[in-house]
C-alpha cells in the first residue's frame, strides 16, 4: 500500500516519479549479498566478486591470525597433539581465496607458523592475482590428518603435527614450517636399495615422471617455486635422496 502510494505521488509530481520509484522500490543490492560463507570462513566453498566486494574486497580475504576458537576446537587430536614443542600462540591460522581451473574462486585456509605466516599469506595473495591453479586448500583435520588421504585428494596444506613419512623424526610440518602444494599431481617418491620405489600418495605414480605435461605440475619454470624459494623456502623437488615436489620448507638458519 505504502508503494503505491508513493509512486501515485510521484506521478504526480512528474519528472519525481522514477526517482521516488528507485528510491522506495529499489532494494540495497550489495547489503542484501550474502557473505556468511565468508564471515564465517567456509573453506571449500565457492564464492562470487559481489559477495567478496560485500565482505569487504579482496585484501580482507587474505589475512593470518591467531586461531579462532572453533579452528582449534577442530583441530584437537587431529592436527594438533598436546607436546612440548608447539602450542596454540605459535601458530596462525591463514585465510586466502584461490582459483582452481574451474575460473571460480574458492575459500581456502591453512595453519602455518607464525614465523612465516605473514610469508605465506602474501605468496597466496601473488598466486591468487596470478590465477595460479590450487584445488583446494582444507585443513588436514577435514581428512582426519591423515596425509595419505588428503594428498590422493590434491589437498594443499601446511601445519599437521607428524613425522617424517618412514621415521620417527618430526616433519617440519610438525611445526608448520613446510607446505604443499597440489599434492595429488606432485608427490613424494624415494627408491629403495632393493629397487621398489615408495611413493605418496600411492595414488600418484603416473605424475613421479616429471618429463610429462599434466595439470597442477610443479617445477623450476612454476610460479609457485619461483614465490616460495625466492622467500627463502627449499623445494623438495631438488633433492636428491627422495624428491618431494609438492613441498617447500623453511631454510632455517644454523648457529
Amino acid at each position: 500500500m505504502e508503494r503505491t502510494f508513493l509512486r501515485i505521488l510521484g506521478a504526480a509530481l512528474g519528472c519525481g516519479a522514477v526517482i521516488l520509484t528507485l528510491c522506495c522500490s529499489g532494494k540495497n543490492s550489495q547489503s542484501e549479498v550474502d557473505t556468511t560463507v565468508l564471515r564465517e570462513w567456509q573453506a571449500g566453498k565457492t564464492v562470487t566478486a559481489d559477495v567478496v566486494e560485500a565482505f569487504g574486497g579482496i585484501d580482507r580475504c587474505f589475512a593470518a591470525e591467531p586461531i579462532p576458537d572453533g579452528v582449534w576446537q577442530r583441530m584437537q587430536d587431529k592436527t594438533y597433539k598436546e607436546n612440548p614443542y608447539i602450542g596454540r600462540s605459535d601458530l596462525r591460522h591463514i585465510r586466502a581465496l584461490h582459483w582452481d581451473y574451474d575460473n571460480q574462486m574458492h575459500v581456502g585456509e591453512m595453519i602455518c607458523n607464525v614465523q612465516i605466516a605473514d610469508t605465506v599469506a602474501s605468496i597466496l595473495r601473488r598466486l591468487f592475482d596470478a590465477r595460479y591453479p590450487i584445488q583446494k586448500m582444507l585443513l588436514p583435520d577435514v581428512y582426519d590428518a591423515d596425509d595419505e588421504t588428503q594428498m590422493r585428494d590434491n589437498n594443499s596444506s601446511c601445519f599437521c603435527y607428524r613425522a617424517i613419512a618412514g621415521s620417527t623424526k618430526l616433519s617440519k610440518h610438525a611445526r608448520g614450517l613446510a607446505i604443499d602444494i597440489n599434492t595429488l599431481y606432485n608427490p613424494y617418491y624415494k627408491d629403495r636399495a632393493d629397487g621398489t620405489r615408495f611413493i605418496q600418495p600411492a595414488t600418484a605414480a603416473q605424475y613421479c615422471d616429471r618429463t610429462q605435461t599434466f595439470p597442477y605440475k610443479i617445477d623450476h619454470n612454476d610460479l609457485c617455486f619461483s614465490l616460495f624459494t625466492q622467500a627463502g623456502f627449499e623445494w623438495g623437488g631438488d633433492w636428491t635422496s627422495c624428491k618431494d615436489f609438492q613441498h617447500f620448507e623453511l631454510i632455517e638458519q644454523t648457529e
